[in-house]
């Protein structure tokens, strides 16, 4: 069955940065595309990033642009999040999720998009 993995998370002051991983296994992972959720406290969970197997580019939501990069090892079944300057806003549990059906990530312009699975989530805190 999918199961997906993450790992990274951690405190960290403003200004810092993190690299989250999230493994994959029980499906080719390198045919679909695999995205970044994070929800805060009190928030709803949000997209943050996607990345495609060569079908289209990636997403990023507009919060993230310009300090979050999104990668993929396909050899390692593993997709990266690298998170530079991070804000205190940035606080939450981050999850990587996956519906093993979509190839590109437009679907994550739609704040309804709720893929099928899910990791268990690894907790950043960003805090001085």
């Amino acid at each position: 069955q999918v199961q997906l993995v993450e790992s990274g998370g951690g405190l960290v002051q403003p200004g810092g940065s993190l690299r989250l991983s999230c493994s994959a296994s029980g499906f080719t992972s390198d045919d679909y595309a695999i995205g970044w959720f994070r929800q805060a406290p009190g928030k709803e969970r949000e997209a943050v990033s996607c990345i495609s197997n060569g079908f289209g580019g990636p997403y990023y939501a507009d919060s993230v642009k310009g300090r979050f990069t999104i990668s993929r090892d396909n050899a390692k079944d593993t997709v990266y999040l690298q998170m530079n300057n991070l804000k205190p806003e940035d606080t939450a549990v981050y999850y990587c999720a996956t519906d093993a059906i979509l190839r590109g990530c437009s679907a994550y312009n739609s704040d309804t998009y709720y893929p099928d699975y899910w990791g268990q989530g690894t907790q950043v805190t960003v805090s001085s």
